[in-house]
């Protein structure tokens, strides 16, 4: 059962973790990671979504008759683990520290083989995520304190409401602004049916992560790519606003507006939304 085990690459996230080596690897990056807290890994790997007791791990690192401060010495060994993932215990994506009980592997996890993994050849680097996708997945995202992200997120939700309203408390103002162009007659309907429209979705999103609503990722990502077209529409709100600033405040300002869509994206798989978790 011990060979087996040893002859087993597990992948989760960007990393992956060769029980035939003893390496864990990100991105084909190898890290540095000490022979206990990779056995603990490798202990979480083997049983992902189950609760490890510190007994458990305790007695698979330290033989019966080994005396030890095992208690210091798992806590030490999973300290060392998050370390090397970039993981958080505040706000996990790897490993859950269920209080006064163990802790828990809570990412997905693919055995890749049961045959040791042969020595990488010498070869180029391959491109890294961007090679797959170009946006960022959970576990490329830094780990941030769950207060920084909420509000981050609430105050995008507000300046998009701010857009709406002001926008269709000034219609005679934008009115007149966009008399100039050439698809005035379609601009002015498309502004007031995108705001009224959007209004509710936008609230509706906003009391999802003030009352941290269950599922908000999921939600969330449902609703996102129904709203990335109507939020880079609306990255020219600014432009809105020449009566009361120039051209090139209302570009700099657009510029920033086109990356919003992607950084409320980024903030909700960060964990705005999610109640923080207890830590031990």
């Amino acid at each position: 059962m011990e060979d087996e085990s040893k002859a087993r690459l597990y992948r989760f996230g960007t990393f992956e973790a060769d029980a035939a080596t003893g390496e864990l690897r990100r991105q084909g990056i190898r890290i540095k990671l000490n022979s206990q807290p990779f056995q603990v890994l490798l202990l979480l790997l083997e049983h992902p979504g189950d609760l490890l007791t510190r007994d458990n791990i305790s007695h698979e690192l330290w033989p019966d008759g080994t005396f030890v401060d095992y208690e210091h010495g798992v806590n030490s060994a999973v300290n060392r683990i998050r370390e090397a993932l970039g993981d958080s215990a505040s706000n996990p994506r790897y490993i859950e520290t269920l209080a006064r009980r163990g802790y828990r592997f809570i990412a997905p996890v693919e055995c890749i083989s049961n045959e040791p993994s042969p020595e990488p050849l010498p070869q180029a680097p391959l491109p890294d995520a961007i090679s797959t996708t170009i946006l960022a997945t959970p576990a490329e995202l830094p780990p941030i304190a769950y207060p920084v992200v909420q509000t981050l997120f609430v105050l995008l939700q507000l300046m998009y409401l701010s857009f709406y309203v002001g926008a269709l408390a000034n219609l005679a103002e934008i009115d007149e602004l966009l008399s100039a162009l050439p698809i005035a007659a379609h601009a002015l309907p498309v502004l007031i049916v995108t705001a009224a429209a959007l209004l509710p979705v936008r609230i509706f999103i906003l009391f999802l992560a003030l009352f941290r609503a269950p599922g908000v990722r999921r939600k969330f990502q449902i609703i996102w790519p129904i709203l990335l077209p109507m939020d880079e529409l609306w990255s020219l709100a600014p432009f809105l606003l020449l009566h009361h600033i120039n051209v090139g405040l209302a570009l700099a300002a657009t510029a920033v507006l086109v990356y919003s869509p992607f950084a409320q994206r980024s903030l909700v798989l960060m964990g705005a939304g999610a109640p923080p978790r207890k830590l031990l």
